[in-house]
Parts: C-alpha cells; structure tokens; sequence
C-alpha cells in the first residue's frame, strides 16, 4: 500500500495522526464525495458517510487567487467529487492553503470514521458541549489567547484577568482589547510563562501550532479549539495539549448544503453539526 508522502518540516503532528488513520482504515478505497468551500467554514463528504470541517482561511485566499497568473491556485475545481481521499491527505502539506484547507477537512472526516470504528477509552468526549465553559479562567495566574477567540478573552476580562492576546491581524480585536494585544512575534515572552493557553485551530492550518507547543510550560492547561481541530486526539495530547474543542459532523450533506451558502455555527450546530470536548479521563 502507498503511503501518504511525508513531507519535512510540515507539521509532525499531522503526519502522525495520517498513519495512526492509515493503520485503520483501507485508504485506497474511499473518496470524497463532495467537496465545499465555504465563507467561514470549507468541509468534504467521504464515500463512507462521514463528514469533515476545515476554517475557512479567507484572508488568505486573495494572496493566491488575486490574479490570471494563478489560475492553478486551485487546479482540481470540477474535478473534486470522486477524487481519492489519500490525495486529499498529500494536499495538507500543499503550499497552497486551499488545498491545504480541504486536506484537513478530509483529515477530520476520517478522523471520526476511525473514532466510530475504535474504542478511545482514555478520553472523554462530550457532545454539544462548549470548550469555553469547561474552562475556569480564575484558576490560571497567567493566560495566553492564540487569536481573537471572543469568548475566552470575554471572560478573562470578565475575571480582570492577567492575560495576553496573540493574533496576527490587530483590526479583529476591538478598542477595549487592544490593551492585552501583542504581535505574534512577541510569542516568546508570554507563552512560556502561561498557566492557560488557548489557542485557534487555525493554527495547525498555518503550521504555527507546532511552535506554540514546543514553548508553553510543562504543566500548562492547553485547549485548541475550533472546526480545524477535530482530529484524532493522540497526536495533540502527545504534545502537550489537554483538551481539544472540536466539532463533529452529523448530517454531512445538509452541512454543507449550509456552508456552501455562507452559512456559520449559528446556521447548523444542534441540527447537522455538534460542539465537542474532548479530554483525558
């Protein structure tokens, strides 16, 4: 059987969760059925039911797709229904970010088959839960949010918290935010020393998670959350991550009925989709 191709310098972590999917399932015999990109979210359909979710890296788009000359930005458009999952997965380690999108998003729709075929007795999965509520803010001295993640930088300053925000783009973050805003670049002067991070699952899409990973605390509380990391768990928790807030596709093709027309977690959680937590027992 042909391997995925392993590409160096891209995301371990994401290689290692491929082989632990392709130790489980007969990758040669499943394709993606649909494939949609969405204004906020991108997702596939396998040939096997399951579905998959993937941000939407929107603002990254116009860099690859803004002029004739890069018309091969994303050269299997019409070609994507049938095509075999194995070369979804090739195109994670894509420099281009709308392949890379979908190979995620095929990623995680496998991600759940191999759940469904496999006990994971070592973790907890809570559905229709939200990551944000499970995690009690005042019990961290110093936080860290990766991205401008309304709901968690809500309740640190709720908590008059000692935080730092993270993000990359400073116009997502609103005036009264600004204050606890530090450039990317700045990483290493608060992950570090963080008892909280929270980080965007944005992140293993522009391949910047791994770094996060290798600089945060040994005993931090690390949750990433988000449509992007809804994986396997054992790649991330071997990393140091200790909980995962992710979402699980139920009605694949209303979902991406619902995502094709622009639609949002407002448009489809409890009806096709469902938050998830994950965690260690």
């Amino acid at each position: 059987m042909k391997e995925v191709k392993k590409i160096e310098g891209t995301n371990i972590f994401l290689q290692e969760c491929i082989r632990e999917i392709e130790q489980a399932v007969d990758l040669d015999s499943i394709t993606v059925e649909r494939a949609v990109f969405g204004l906020f979210f991108s997702g596939v359909k396998l040939s096997t039911g399951q579905g998959g979710l993937c941000f939407t890296p929107v603002k990254e788009i116009p860099e690859a797709v803004c002029c004739p000359s890069s018309a091969k930005a994303m050269p299997f458009s019409g070609k994507l229904k049938g095509r075999g999952v194995r070369a979804y997965l090739e195109d994670i380690f894509s420099e281009n970010i709308l392949r890379r999108t979908l190979g995620i998003a095929a990623l995680n729709a496998l991600s759940t088959l191999v759940w469904e075929k496999k006990a994971h007795p070592e973790y907890e999965l809570l559905l229709g839960a939200d990551a944000f509520d499970e995690i009690d803010v005042k019990k961290y001295r110093k936080s860290v949010v990766v991205g401008a993640l309304v709901p968690i930088i809500r309740k640190l300053m709720q908590e008059n918290a000692d935080f730092h925000i993270l993000e990359k783009d400073s116009r997502t973050l609103k005036e009264r935010e600004m204050p606890y805003y530090l450039p990317p670049e700045r990483a290493g002067e608060c992950v570090p020393e963080a008892d909280l991070l929270v980080i965007t699952g944005v992140t293993i899409l522009n391949d910047t998670l791994p770094g996060l990973l290798a600089m945060a605390k040994k005993d931090a509380e690390i949750l990433v959350v988000g449509p992007t990391a809804s994986m396997l768990p054992d790649c991330l928790f071997s990393k140091g991550v200790t909980m995962l807030g992710g979402i699980q596709v139920t009605k694949a093709d209303e979902l991406l009925d619902i995502i094709s027309e622009g639609g949002s977690g407002y448009h489809f959680f409890g009806k096709y989709a469902e938050r998830t937590v994950l965690r260690r027992k």
